[in-house]
């Protein structure tokens, strides 16, 4: 197979970060900031409106860089883990 039909995988360096990990730094972010962090991170996950989101900490940012479904996906897995 000729090299340029083959898809190469590109990942930036620094940006691996989970969505466990995501999801407990935007938590920290909000609760610093004094929102409640279930209900905005709730209205983000609904809406998909990073204005729910604060951007303390990089906080909008870093939720940004995954998908809503990559991390709804983490909270079920979680969830379920524990019953």
């Amino acid at each position: 197979m000729d090299r340029m039909e083959e898809t190469m995988m590109f990942k930036a360096v620094g940006e691996d970060i989970s969505a466990r990990e995501v999801l407990q730094k935007v938590y920290a972010a909000l609760q610093e900031k004094g929102y409640d962090p279930i209900n905005q991170m709730v209205g983000y996950l609904m809406s998909g409106d990073p204005v729910y989101i604060t951007s303390h900490n990089q906080a909008r940012a870093m939720i940004r860089k995954l998908e809503r479904f990559e991390l709804i996906e983490e909270l079920v897995k979680s969830y379920l883990q524990e019953k």
